[in-house]
């Protein structure tokens, strides 16, 4: 029953990409949260965003735009590494406070309390207008592969950062996405291999077939999405999505989740 729930979530999850406004990151990390600790939930989103991504790739990398490649793109590897370095750290980190709450005890981690409040910035972000028409000159494209590429390794959140810098950049609508597609994939690339020293181990071995079929649901939901739907935000649809994110959120923060 598990394993159908969370294959079904994990679908819906890749499909709601198309009508939300969220990236897939966004909304799979919260669905993967329910059942895995926080920092294999990170991974195995990551592990679903670079499938999603390398199917991408293939249809449109081709376009992406080199000089746009260098000036953001290593940066947002570089930073990616760091990012990552810092989650495998606070990871492991002991509890910053316990309290008891109707005959329950709770632990608040200082992990799970970073990824609330990043979870919460960023609906918050994807949500308020001005930020979707915010633009940076193409003189910032190292600083937004820094933050985009900081984000992505600490958290896998990077997509609201990488449209902002990229968006300015000159480019057309093909190099735009191709450009975001390749930066991304090296980005999961270079923060998985960092991942994959400490959290893919033996732990992971009993929930095999829940991690695979979570996986497969996700790009399944992803690759239908990307043929047979029309990339439409509503508005009622977003802000439902972002309610539950915040939501999860503060369940993370208060030791619930």
């Amino acid at each position: 029953m598990e394993l159908i729930l969370l294959c079904t979530l994990a679908f819906l999850a890749s499909v709601l990409t198309f009508f939300s406004g969220f990236g897939l990151g966004s909304l799979l990390t919260p669905v993967m949260m329910i059942y895995f600790p926080v920092e294999i939930a990170i991974a195995l989103t990551g592990i679903v965003h670079l499938f999603n991504n390398l199917f991408k790739l293939i249809l449109v990398g081709k376009h992406a735009k080199k000089e746009v490649l260098i000036k953001f793109g290593i940066p947002a590897v570089l930073f990616a590494v760091l990012g990552s370095f810092l989650m495998l750290y606070f990871k492991d980190l002991p509890p910053l406070y316990s309290y008891s709450l109707f005959n329950h005890d709770f632990s608040v981690y200082p992990f799970k309390f970073l990824v609330s409040i990043l979870l919460i910035f960023f609906a918050i972000l994807d949500l308020t207008p001005s930020f979707q028409t915010l633009a940076f000159s193409p003189n910032k494209l190292p600083l937004g592969g820094i933050l985009s590429g900081f984000f992505g390794g600490l958290s896998g959140n990077q997509g609201a950062f990488r449209t902002a810098f990229l968006i300015k950049a000159g480019l057309s609508k093909e190099q735009f996405i191709g450009t975001a597609v390749v930066v991304s994939t090296f980005v999961d690339l270079s923060r998985l291999s960092l991942y994959s020293s400490q959290l893919f181990s033996k732990q992971l071995i009993g929930h095999l077939p829940l991690l695979v079929g979570s996986t497969s649901a996700a790009i399944m939901g992803a690759v239908i999405g990307h043929r047979l739907l029309k990339k439409v935000t509503f508005i009622w649809i977003q802000r439902m999505v972002a309610v539950f994110l915040i939501v999860i959120s503060i369940g993370l923060a208060l030791g619930f989740i």
